[in-house]
């Protein structure tokens, strides 16, 4: 069991946490069991004020900060940052994110409109991190890292209580890895609660950070990304949460941007939702590997659903052949 992420601070966190970040849908289809093999069970993150998971973690993180003046400092493809100026707003804190140059103007205009300082800086998130890093140092203010502080897991470990807690077993949980808060709070209610259910994440091929130091044990980095999945697009994992993988997270797996883009148009088609790439990664993994989950009881998250128009007009509509790294 992961001695960085607590139970017991899980188990506070799902009655503190903003509820417009909780209890969130739990839903299945028959049509996706009969395309798997599996019974699919899905947790819909997709449907709140950021249209992402991350207010779980973020609004958990800024409740347990001091009380002072401290001004906030952050780097974020736009979840994280949206999570974190939500959080901010209500407590009446200043929050500087810097985002990467081509970032995603749905996310970027969202944190903007909820009073984060927004700022363009690289070409990738890692790179707008150092930056954020810099400034942070410059400015005396605090840096605030997506996967580096226990919060944000505890906060995604709630989506794990609200799982099981529905009833009924689980066989293996499917999760998109990209700096290791979901993965990580989810593994380590579930190995708890439910220790038969196998938990897997999921990165794209063309970020394959986290599953290369996680499979060596160490941290690995990457000289590029090249992944529609800017969520999930991690060149430098964060050392925390791969020491808070270990012991509770079983395999990570890798699905291509083609594989996403299958599943978000199925999600479309059958279950009527918008799900961005980063977002739906561990439904992409269970298609593309149906032997593998064939007669279980599978669940996974719906992480993100922040789409630009032309993403939704090209992704979900256009069956072209995906280029990564595109400015929408």
């Amino acid at each position: 069991m992961s001695d960085y992420v607590c139970l017991d601070r899980i188990e506070a966190a799902s009655t503190v946490i903003d509820p417009v970040f909780r209890n969130t849908p739990l839903i299945w289809h028959d049509e996706l069991d009969e395309l798997t093999g599996a019974r699919v069970v899905v947790k819909v993150e997709t449907v709140n004020p950021i249209r992402s998971f991350k207010g779980r973690g973020t609004d958990l993180f800024v409740q347990r900060l001091r009380p002072n003046d401290q001004p906030m400092v952050a780097a974020s493809a736009g979840n994280f940052g949206q999570g974190l100026a939500f959080a901010a707003r209500k407590a009446r804190r200043s929050l500087t994110v810097f985002a990467p140059e081509k970032g995603n103007p749905v996310k970027i205009s969202a944190m903007r409109r909820m009073g984060a300082d927004v700022r363009l800086a690289g070409l990738d998130m890692d790179d707008a991190k150092e930056v954020a890093r810099n400034f942070a140092k410059a400015t005396n203010a605090l840096f605030v890292e997506d996967g580096a502080h226990p919060a944000f897991a505890e906060g995604a470990g709630t989506i794990a209580k609200e799982l099981t807690e529905a009833g009924g077993q689980i066989d293996a949980v499917v999760v998109p890895l990209g700096n290791g808060a979901l993965l990580t709070g989810i593994a380590v209610w579930m190995k708890r609660f439910a220790p038969q259910a196998s938990v897997l994440g999921v990165v794209s091929q063309g970020a394959p950070a986290m599953q290369l130091s996680f499979a060596r044990n160490k941290v690995v980095e990457t000289d590029s990304v090249n992944t529609i999945a800017d969520g999930i697009a991690v060149r430098v994992p964060v050392p925390f949460s791969l020491d808070a993988m270990r012991g509770v997270v079983d395999e990570v797996l890798a699905v291509s941007d083609e594989q996403m883009l299958q599943a978000m148009r199925l999600a479309h088609r059958v279950l009527g939702l918008v799900v961005e790439p980063s977002g739906i990664a561990g439904l992409a993994a269970i298609l593309s590997d149906r032997s593998r989950f064939r007669g279980q009881r599978v669940a996974t998250i719906f992480a993100g659903g922040n789409l630009s128009p032309r993403q939704m007009r090209d992704w979900l509509f256009d069956e072209g052949e995906p280029s990564g790294n595109q400015s929408y």
